[in-house]
């Protein structure tokens, strides 16, 4: 009967047990579950975190990519607008041999030339070359004849550059460009501190504001001008003792391929002769004939443009002399440097192959050749070494 009784009293305690069992057993699934949706929820935001990353990453490039569209769109833009200029000069010659033809001849018939329109042929000619002495003050009596001698002023080393002096009456300075790409001009103050051995030391330095393409540069009355590197055909009027850019202009049809099939590196090569400016270069419509541009240095504008016979092919160098331009051609592998080809735009000589005309006692080509119509010397860079060549001239016929 007692061993009754205690059973009785201890199912109440047994069962108190089994439910406290069952609590923790649910607890602990409870717990397991929590912890299952904590470590889910955690994967979720490492995943969230990534893509952001990832986002992050993406917006970065395309940022940087629209910067970068952003920069080359001043550049387009010259080039679309050099063009375009280009274009509308090509449509203009195009126009005036339409008009000149048409005035002349009927492409559908033979029309006899009467003497009255071949009379005023010949005066509208002579007008037209009138016309060209007065703008390029003709006083030019003079064409070249021969390169007497030569002079290996200096060897800096440097295997492209110019070099050369402003033709202004009372400047003695030499100026140095040593390299094809370069943002320092070396100034001396005279030809004896530029031939001292030390000449960096002797030198001021002149840094531009953007850097030189080519070696086609000129110094005149008080001013550099060069093609701006990068650019396709901006030339740079660059004022050499305020040292800042005075003016620029873009130069029609220029800088798509090289002026000298031998000096690919310059797409423009600017000149001075004894009427002021020039530049030349090659355009692929010329068949790679070089055209020849008169400009104004002033207005920094373009006065007139000739299509010339002259050929790029095997050319290392070019420079004008009394309006006349003179075509430099050489050998691939190097040799006799000779003028093949003189083009006068005042019709004296209006296009003449001259093979006699080497320059004397040198194998090797030139990376620039500039005319000083002062001294009547050209002022050449070969193979490192600045050379002066002095010139014989005869009385134009």
């Amino acid at each position: 009967m007692v061993a009754l009784q205690v059973h009785l009293l201890l199912v109440p305690w047994l069962m108190s047990i089994l439910g406290a069992a069952q609590c923790v057993v649910q607890d602990a699934a409870l717990l397991s579950y929590m912890d299952r949706r904590f470590v889910s929820l955690e994967r979720r935001l490492e995943k969230c975190s990534q893509d952001l990353l990832e986002y992050v990453d993406e917006f970065r490039e395309l940022s940087q990519a629209a910067l970068a569209r952003l920069a080359r769109l001043s550049t387009d833009k010259a080039e679309l607008q050099g063009e375009v200029e280009n274009l509308l000069t090509r449509v203009e010659r195009a126009q005036r041999d339409i008009d000149y033809f048409g005035s002349v001849a009927d492409s559908n018939a033979c029309v006899e030339v009467h003497e009255d329109l071949l009379e005023q042929q010949l005066l509208e000619e002579a007008e037209e070359k009138k016309r060209l002495k007065l703008m390029l003050n003709a006083s030019c009596d003079h064409m070249l004849a021969g390169i007497r001698s030569l002079k290996v002023v200096k060897k800096t080393g440097a295997k492209h550059g110019s070099w050369m002096k402003d033709p202004g009456k009372k400047h003695a300075k030499i100026y140095l460009l040593s390299g094809s790409v370069n943002n320092v001009i070396l100034e001396f103050a005279n030809l004896m501190a530029f031939m001292e051995n030390n000449q960096t030391l002797k030198a001021r330095r002149v840094p531009l504001p953007v850097p030189w393409e080519g070696t086609g540069h000129v110094i005149y009355q008080g001013f550099l001008f060069y093609h701006r590197h990068g650019s396709l055909n901006e030339i740079v009027k660059f004022h050499l003792q305020r040292r800042s850019v005075a003016d620029q202009m873009l130069l029609p049809g220029a800088g798509r391929i090289p002026a000298y099939q031998l000096s690919p590196q310059t797409k423009i090569d600017l000149a001075l002769d004894e009427q002021g400016l020039w530049a030349l270069h090659a355009e692929p419509e010329t068949g790679g004939n070089i055209v020849l541009t008169k400009i104004n240095p002033v207005a920094m504008a373009v006065e007139r443009s000739w299509d010339t016979p002259c050929s790029s092919r095997d050319a290392e160098a070019a420079f004008v002399a009394c309006n006349a331009l003179h075509v430099v051609y050489n050998s691939p592998s190097g040799g006799s440097s000779r003028i093949q080809c003189v083009y006068d735009v005042l019709g004296a000589r209006n296009a003449h192959t001259n093979p006699g005309l080497h320059f004397p006692k040198r194998q090797g080509g030139h990376s620039s050749v500039h005319y000083n119509p002062k001294e009547r010397q050209l002022f050449a860079w070969g193979d490192g070494s600045q050379i002066v060549y002095k010139l014989h001239t005869e009385q134009k016929v």
